[in-house]
């Protein structure tokens, strides 16, 4: 019985031509079109905000206000604008007054309103979700 070897370097050459491109089931969605890329609040918050606010949302007395429980979140639209623009100055957040710096975030619609429904959704708020379109709306009037 003669059983034909393939050489390791030939196994190597398909496997590496195998991986380049083409994996449709991760780029592209049904019909070939471009899969959605969803983007993570809890990933934007970690990214972006977790130094200042911290990991509970607590922020840090004295320096950086709360997103726990935080009446600054009532408003919607001006939790869209202290994100996309930043704020310098006195605000007062739950009774509290901070005065400092928060810098605009460089973000795109989706990660603003994934990373305020994150917060909405989490530290005792309940404020519900921000869609890219309410994002996008705000942004239109800055």
């Amino acid at each position: 019985m003669n059983k034909t070897k393939l050489p390791v370097s030939a196994i190597a050459i398909f496997l590496i031509a195998a991986s380049c491109g083409g994996n449709e089931s991760s780029t592209s969605g049904s019909k070939g079109r471009p899969a959605i890329e969803v983007v993570s609040g809890e990933a934007v918050y970690k990214r972006t905000c977790i130094t200042c606010h911290q990991a509970n949302g607590a922020g840090v007395p004295n320096a950086f206000p709360p997103l726990a429980k935080s009446d600054f979140l009532a408003d919607k639209d001006k939790a869209i604008t202290q994100v996309i623009k930043g704020q310098m100055g006195e605000m007062t957040v739950n009774g509290a007054k901070y005065n400092g710096v928060m810098p605009p975030q460089a973000l795109n619609d989706e990660e603003v309103a994934a990373v305020l429904t994150y917060v909405y959704g989490n530290f005792g708020n309940s404020g519900g979700a921000i869609t890219p379109a309410d994002v996008k709306a705000v942004r239109a009037k800055l």
